[in-house]
């Protein structure tokens, strides 16, 4: 590239390629209840959608697991063709390795935007029809862990 050349930006994934590669990227995963994690992330872009959510934030719901999971990495979300807001939401609802609940929760509610996706995400991991295919001891742990991240976050009960 010569000094008088620019660069283009290239242009933002639309929604329709978010969801392909998030679903393409979670390919191989299932649920804790054996259920393809694509009808997760679904869930979760559906919840953000009704919830108001905007393209950023439908698109970092598509992706939110995605970094935590390492079904794409780090790497990759920064240099992908992605608004740096959703960028932010996805980074700030990764959870890292042995980050108390507490840092975790003030991360999501000091991300512009991050919140709503956050809501979605624990409205269908605490899905009673989602739960109800769970052991009991995973069920009861999850329902604890669910009902803890809600009230550190100010949700109302589902």
């Amino acid at each position: 590239m010569t000094y008088n050349e620019r660069r283009e930006p290239h242009p933002l994934l639309t929604l329709t390629q978010v969801e392909a590669l998030a679903r393409n990227a979670h390919a191989a995963q299932t649920d804790k209840a054996g259920r393809p994690y694509a009808e997760h992330l679904r869930a979760v872009a559906d919840g953000v959608r009704a919830g108001g959510g905007d393209e950023e934030q439908i698109a970092a719901a598509w992706l939110h697991d995605s970094v935590e999971d390492d079904a794409l990495s780090a790497d990759w979300l920064r240099e992908a063709a992605l608004s740096p807001r959703t960028k932010d939401i996805v980074l700030a609802v990764t959870k890292r390795p042995g980050e108390p609940m507490e840092a975790y929760a003030e991360r999501v509610l000091s991300t512009p935007g991050a919140l709503l996706v956050k809501e979605s995400d624990l409205a269908h991991n605490a899905d009673p029809a989602r739960l109800a295919a769970l052991d009991a001891t995973t069920r009861a742990r999850l329902t604890q862990k669910y009902t803890k991240m809600r009230e550190l976050l100010g949700l109302r009960a589902p």
